[in-house]
């Protein structure tokens, strides 16, 4: 009799991966996370569920999105092919709409009224503001200052659908501080609203949720390139933060021979608050209910501050599947620094005509080493998202002439 395949047994019934993971929040939010795991479990697996989301992905998301050969890239580089998973085409110009309509979705199934989010780069708070204009609830996107200045357009995207945008100014007045906020928020009112987490972290389940939710990418990813060149991928890219377009993407490979990459952001340095690699320089911690790698103070304990070019990176932990396939030696961690990664944003833009968000441009820009490396072999790179909302800021500080 053959094992269950990976997907059924990990997470275990706890929502560990191996020692990562679990759940360790206060009793209240306990008991509405047990409910919304049951409601998953249950209404989520259902027909009539499923067909729903099917459809909202075939006619309202535009999904599937192709898979992309970039011939010209690939011929710059003079070595491994490279593809992408163009999730830039899914509908509100990202991957995170993929986790939003199913976990609205469900939320409407249990009644809620309230969306309740934080956002970095402004992609998933744009998601979810889409979503909750499709089931007509209400919704809050908790963003830190620092995002709000600089991802104007989607805060701006945001308030067009709907959706109140909540200022948060505590202390990175960054990604971290905005989770803090808005598991605040859900803790005020936990019966009326959901906290539609944005990535793969959490407590148990919203790892999983999130994870299956975005599994669509790798399941289209793994047919269209099987059907493409006969074969699978010799290696599959992704960006990682949280990591829910890689949890995604990977999900399809993580039993088959392909080599897997997280690609971590290496911001300015290796020292503390210079960048936002949790897998490469953290400690095992505890952050916002789950255990798993976390960049720390002094102490191991204490979140550091981070940093990232790319708002949406900007994390202090790693969704603990991560940390479970990093530790097992499945999952390679890598990374791709500030001027590795506008030179590939501006390379992709130029050499394909797709400007890249510059969390996507991260992985972008790892792929284009590792094909240097690799000359022979194909690399499958999850673009997560488009770069409209980055254009401004990396036009003003990193101007176009300089990269010529």
């Amino acid at each position: 009799m053959q094992d269950k395949p990976y997907l059924r047994t990990h997470p275990d019934v706890s929502g560990h991966f191996g020692r990562f993971g679990g759940s360790d929040v206060p009793p209240d939010i306990a008991h509405e996370c047990e409910r919304v795991l049951e409601a998953y479990l249950t209404i989520g697996n259902s027909y009539d569920f499923v067909s729903q989301l099917r459809d909202i992905r075939k006619h309202f998301q535009g999904r599937p999105t192709p898979v992309y050969y970039a011939k010209r890239l690939t011929d710059s580089i003079g070595g491994g092919r490279i593809y992408l998973k163009r999730e830039d085409l899914n509908h509100t110009g990202a991957h995170k709409l993929n986790h939003c309509m199913g976990e609205a979705l469900l939320a409407s199934y249990l009644g809620k009224k309230k969306l309740i989010a934080e956002t970095g780069a402004g992609q998933h708070g744009v998601a979810l503001a889409t979503a909750a204009a499709y089931f007509g609830m209400e919704c809050e996107i908790h963003m830190g200052t620092v995002d709000i200045a600089k991802e104007h357009p989607n805060v701006v995207r945001m308030e067009i659908l709907g959706a109140k945008v909540v200022p948060v100014s505590a202390g990175q007045a960054t990604l971290k501080e905005a989770v803090d906020s808005a598991f605040e928020a859900w803790v005020a009112d936990p019966v009326d609203s959901l906290y539609a987490i944005g990535s793969v972290v959490g407590p148990h389940p919203f790892p999983m949720m999130v994870r299956d939710f975005q599994s669509v990418v790798g399941i289209e990813a793994k047919a269209q390139f099987l059907d493409m060149m006969g074969v699978l991928p010799d290696n599959v890219v992704a960006c990682v933060g949280g990591g829910s377009n890689a949890a995604g993407m990977f999900s399809a490979f993580i039993e088959e021979p392909c080599q897997l990459y997280a690609v971590e952001p290496l911001g300015k340095g290796a020292g503390r608050g210079l960048n936002a690699a949790s897998l490469a320089y953290g400690h095992e911690g505890d952050i916002h209910g789950f255990h798993t790698m976390v960049l720390t103070e002094d102490d191991n304990v204490t979140p550091a501050p981070v940093y990232s070019i790319a708002s949406g990176l900007d994390y202090p932990g790693v969704g603990p599947e991560h940390a479970y396939l990093h530790d097992d030696g499945r999952l390679n961690a890598a990374g791709a620094d500030d001027e590795q990664t506008v030179r590939a944003f501006y390379a992709l833009s130029r050499l394909e005509g797709i400007i890249p968000a510059l969390e996507s441009a991260h992985a972008v820009a790892f792929a284009i080493e590792l094909a240097k490396q690799k000359r022979h072999e194909s690399i499958l790179v999850n673009l997560s998202g488009r770069g409209d909302k980055d254009v401004d800021f990396v036009y003003d500080n990193y101007p176009p002439e300089t990269y010529a």
